[in-house]
């Protein structure tokens, strides 16, 4: 038993750290245009206060949802919020298209001073936060306990592996964003897959509030039954699957224009 929870475990924790990488990515191509307006020494004080900030908000946003986790009110305002920024994004990413848009009203906007730009930057992070948090959260909150000491409200095992996703979103951000960023640019439809997971999560949180005691619109057992977890990773692998493979490979332009 013990070795069937460590790998449950161990494949949430993968799970985390590839949706962690494609938001993070995400999240550090906001952060790059909202400091790119301020001299070099400025723009790396900026990211580094902007950072620090992130680590702060990530970890006061999980020990204060791990006291309201079971909570089913807050689990159904998690599930709404999933759903809503995973929708809301692929509707201005496939249906408006205004991406490219509204980086260039980003641009012609007035520019910020210093503080003010950390003070945006800081506002990103509460957002992404709460993004990373709640996802994490969703993931995490059906896996079997670990008979670990709590912390917060949660078992010791699950705010461990919410953590750690959390921690290695950061980390992501600021050592392998590049990475991913890359990824997202030669394989554009990741980052539609990445939003589509992000709903689907939102859908697995909207199950477990649903199977809430308080609720019962579903037996309470449903979000734990292994027929559940099946059909939520299944879809999960296949969404995955179709973001890679549809999604259509850019290649580097030959450099006609340097010649020209």
């Amino acid at each position: 038993m013990e070795l069937a929870i460590l790998i449950e475990y161990g494949w949430v924790l993968l799970l985390l750290i590839a949706i962690e990488g494609l938001l993070a990515a995400d999240n550090a191509l906001v952060l790059a245009i909202m400091v790119k307006h301020l001299p070099e020494e400025q723009r790396k004080k900026a990211l580094f206060y902007g950072l620090a900030g992130a680590f702060v908000f990530r970890f006061g946003s999980l020990f204060a949802i791990s006291f309201l986790v079971d909570v089913w009110q807050v689990q159904a305002i998690g599930a709404l919020y999933l759903l809503f920024i995973a929708c809301n994004h692929i509707f201005r990413k496939v249906i408006v298209k205004k991406a490219d848009e509204s980086i260039k009203q980003k641009d012609e906007t007035k520019k910020s001073g210093f503080w003010m730009t950390v003070f945006k930057v800081e506002l990103a992070d509460i957002a992404f936060a709460v993004d990373s948090i709640l996802a994490a959260v969703a993931l995490a909150v059906v896996l079997p306990d670990t008979g670990l000491p709590h912390i917060g409200g949660l078992d010791g095992g699950k705010f461990l592996i919410i953590f750690a996703g959390g921690f290695i979103g950061l980390i992501i951000m600021r050592f392998a964003a590049n990475f991913f960023v890359n990824l997202l640019h030669t394989r554009p439809g990741l980052e539609i897959a990445a939003f589509v997971i992000v709903g689907w999560v939102g859908v697995k949180l909207s199950v477990y509030t649903m199977s809430h005691p308080a609720l019962a619109i579903l037996p309470e057992g449903f979000a734990k039954s292994p027929e559940w977890k099946i059909t939520f990773y299944v879809v999960l692998v296949l969404i995955a699957l179709g973001g890679w493979f549809l999604s259509k490979e850019k290649k580097e332009e030959p450099a006609k224009e340097k010649s020209a």
